[in-house]
């Protein structure tokens, strides 16, 4: 978990812009498509839910995420078109982002038993 890093300063650590670029990013994705195929989510209540489990993102990382999934065709955007400019923006999960998600998932079990679990895969009987 990010909070594990200690304050909110040493989210500015240098290594971690890098953590946050090449790991986290993908982590938050996850985090997305799985919620957005549970119900519709919104980009605020994203922020609350990443925080809750330790991770600090801004709007100005979310939103062009979000906009990005949708652009690849994993979530759809409804706007309330009564809403205005500032309408709330619901993001579902598509057909294609829940075959991305059961991927995902299968790629996260298979990691998880061979990093947590310490399971070995067979690489040839290489070890380095």
């Amino acid at each position: 978990m990010v909070s594990d890093f200690g304050k909110r300063s040493e989210l500015f650590w240098p290594p971690m812009k890098a953590l946050i670029r090449e790991v986290l990013l993908s982590f938050w994705k996850v985090h997305i498509l799985h919620h957005a195929g549970e119900a519709p989510v919104h980009g605020q209540w994203i922020v609350t839910e990443l925080r809750r489990h330790g991770y600090e993102i801004s709007p100005g990382t979310l939103y062009p995420l979000l906009r990005r999934m949708e652009r690849l065709g994993w979530l759809r955007c409804k706007v309330d078109p009564n809403g205005g400019r500032r309408a709330r923006k619901d993001y579902r999960l598509t057909v294609e982002g829940r075959k991305v998600l059961g991927l995902i998932r299968k790629q996260i079990e298979e990691l998880y038993k061979e990093v947590v679990l310490g399971a070995h895969s067979n690489h040839g009987g290489r070890r380095a």
